[in-house]
């Protein structure tokens, strides 16, 4: 277990995906099936296990190497399977925040990053409290699911701890790009829950898309 960013390493693989969130605590499943980042994969487990999950600025970004957010989250490889294809799955266990400082030379097809630690080193303390209103976020919450086709285990969201609920309800709802950035740059937990509750609002709040209008 890391108990200090000093432990963590100065030389990190990134993978862009857009609209993906990786939140300290959080759990990632990932199909990883390009060569380039089955090779990452293989290098991360032959060391310290470490995949920084970053946003492309432009989701219409073309080519290997599109510009990333500064702001990305590292996450351990916690488990890890192989499948007859030859396709990994695997999930990452979020670990620490961290600041893009250098991007290195491509090396074996995939990305490297020198990552700052250090503004995000809260990431590996235990949160306080963030005064969820969980009333305030569950009144909203089933409308949200309903108006995107989502199902939800009602029990097991009455049953999280605050930290658990704010952290995968972040990472799993279907937010744009630039909010799901916005979630993971807030400053604490709390900024975190009130972003959280409001950005569930406001879509409720949104009409919904006729699809009868004419053009």
């Amino acid at each position: 277990m890391v108990s200090s960013v000093v432990e963590l390493s100065a030389t990190i693989p990134i993978f862009p995906l857009s609209g993906v969130l990786l939140l300290p605590r959080g759990l990632l499943p990932l199909n990883i099936f390009e060569p380039r980042y089955i090779t990452m994969v293989d290098d991360a487990l032959s060391s310290d296990r470490l995949i920084g999950m970053v946003q492309p600025m432009d989701e219409r970004s073309a080519g290997p190497s599109p510009r990333v957010y500064p702001t990305g989250c590292a996450g351990r490889i916690s488990s890890f399977d192989e499948t007859d294809d030859g396709r990994y799955l695997i999930t990452l266990t979020g670990l620490c925040r961290f600041r893009l400082d250098t991007e290195l030379p491509i090396e074996r097809g995939y990305r490297r990053v020198r990552a700052d630690w250090q503004p995000f080193s809260g990431d590996l303390l235990e949160e306080p409290d963030p005064g969820l209103d969980r009333n305030r976020l569950l009144g909203k919450l089933g409308d949200y699911l309903d108006r995107h086709g989502m199902a939800a285990n009602w029990d097991a969201i009455k049953q999280a701890s605050d930290e658990r609920l704010i952290t995968s309800l972040a990472m799993i709802c279907p937010f744009e790009a630039c909010e799901k950035q916005a979630l993971l740059e807030a400053g604490t937990l709390a900024e975190r829950a009130t972003m959280l509750t409001t950005l569930i609002e406001m879509a409720v709040l949104a009409p919904e898309a006729d699809d009868s209008a004419r053009h």
